[in-house]
């Protein structure tokens, strides 16, 4: 039967790859919320906590998710893109949903979205797109399980975004920088007016450390809708973090409690700025931020957190990390993250970056921050179709400074890790390491190259 199962999990994803594709997106919601009508709104079946920003999403909704099962919730997560099957995009309880519950909740509301499809054909416009499809199916399984709370992780942006037919109780802001451009406008202020989108009246900001523009415009925007909102470094925070085995020990100011020696098992000062924030989500949604959660439970959901493909060491001697860092910014706190948690004294580069992202901006900062630490990079290619070919990004890493002698270029990621391990080997004995980077998809593919 599991054959089958898995069968039918990769029929309906050709059949959802067969709808315009992820990066293709429709600013609209009018198709979502007829979708939501048709099938009885599952929209509003459970209480949400939406989290949108342009960095830290899938992490602070992983953090939060464990947290809140830690609290004895039945959650849902949805999360995007999946780094190896589909289904990791609905979770509930922090396992990706199950082949029968994903098929069956499909096959399910499969005759409503072709009612909603023949109706956008028949208006001239395009059918539901991948994302919207996927984001339906969600919701849907979600209500059909039912979870007791769903953290839904924005696809782009916030206002026109398909989770946006969701109302979060709680509206959680990640750090936002300059990404998708070509979509979201290109300054931080267009793109927060974007992300803003998700804040609802009822609702509760709880926003991270902003610019000082995006933070104006999530404060007008909540003040505006007359909702409580609540800023990392004004209303909570990161009080202290000291280095752990694995990880790292944090003190946090929440918004209703201070919270000692919370083991956090993930690496960098950003994923300890995620932690802080989802505990002030947590502390809004279960008390409007006026209680204090319990100390215990809190080290029970930092114990079990995890984020795959984030820092996330795949194997040793020598020790290799895939990180999913894709615009400048995400590089940056990463390579703040590797210097300070695993002490290299060389390291091997392989970077994949894929077509729609600022790659010469990107490998500037992967220079700048690498700078002594790098001796060998690898260029190569995941196999989305959205990937920059490989000796394109060689010349735009010759144009960004590394030397030419450095560089090593090959279209396929198997050759480019067997490469990177050799180089890295060389150096075993002196403290040598290999981090992947530069897109989602080239970790995902590396990630089940090395086993994981």
């Amino acid at each position: 039967m599991s054959g089958f199962d898995e069968f039918s999990v990769e029929s309906v994803y050709a059949e959802l790859l067969g709808r315009a594709p992820e990066n293709k997106i429709e600013p609209r919601m009018g198709p979502m919320f007829r979708a939501m009508e048709i099938l009885g709104e599952p929209n509003k079946a459970f209480p949400i906590i939406h989290i949108t920003g342009t960095n830290g999403k899938t992490s602070t909704a992983r953090i939060l998710e464990s947290l809140l099962g830690a609290y004895g919730l039945r959650t849902g997560r949805y999360t995007s893109p999946h780094l190896a099957k589909v289904t990791e995009r609905i979770s509930i309880d922090g396992e990706p949903v199950s082949d029968e519950a994903f098929v069956r909740v499909w096959d399910e509301v499969r005759p409503y979205l072709e009612i909603v499809d023949a109706e956008l054909e028949a208006a001239g416009e395009n059918r539901l797109t991948y994302f919207e499809a996927v984001t339906v199916l969600g919701f849907a399984v979600f209500a059909d399980t039912p979870v007791d709370v769903a953290v839904i992780e924005v696809g782009l942006g916030g206002i026109t975004d398909a989770t946006n037919v969701g109302d979060g109780k709680v509206s959680v802001v990640c750090p936002i920088s300059l990404d998708h451009t070509d979509l979201l406008g290109d300054t931080v202020r267009d793109i927060a007016l974007e992300k803003s989108g998700i804040i609802k009246p009822g609702g509760y900001l709880v926003s991270a450390a902003q610019d000082p523009e995006a933070a104006q415009v999530l404060l007008e925007d909540a003040r505006a809708k007359d909702v409580p909102f609540r800023f990392e470094g004004v209303e909570f925070g990161v009080e202290s973090r000291a280095l752990a085995v694995g990880g790292q020990v944090l003190t946090l100011r929440g918004l209703a409690g201070r919270y000692e020696d919370l083991l956090l098992p993930l690496h960098g000062a950003h994923q300890a700025q995620n932690a802080a924030v989802a505990v002030a989500a947590l502390e809004a949604f279960l008390g409007g931020g006026e209680k204090p959660l319990e100390i215990e439970l809190l080290r029970e959901g930092f114990a079990n957190a995890t984020s795959p493909g984030r820092l996330e060491v795949v194997r040793t001697a020598p020790t290799a990390i895939v990180d999913a860092g894709h615009n400048p910014e995400g590089l940056r706190v990463s390579a703040e993250a590797v210097k300070e948690a695993f002490g290299f004294s060389k390291l091997v580069l392989v970077v994949g970056i894929l077509r729609d992202k600022d790659a010469p901006a990107m490998l500037a900062e992967l220079r700048a921050q690498y700078g002594g630490l790098v001796e060998d990079i690898c260029l190569t290619q995941s196999t989305s179709p959205r990937a920059i070919p490989a000796g394109e990004l060689g010349e735009m890493a010759v144009a960004a400074g590394f030397p030419e002698g450095d560089l090593h270029v090959t279209e396929r990621l198997d050759d480019a890790l067997e490469w990177a391990v050799g180089r890295a080997e060389a150096t075993e004995d002196f403290g040598g390491g290999i981090l992947v980077t530069g897109s989602i998809t080239v970790v995902a593919e590396a990630r089940t190259l090395l086993g994981r």
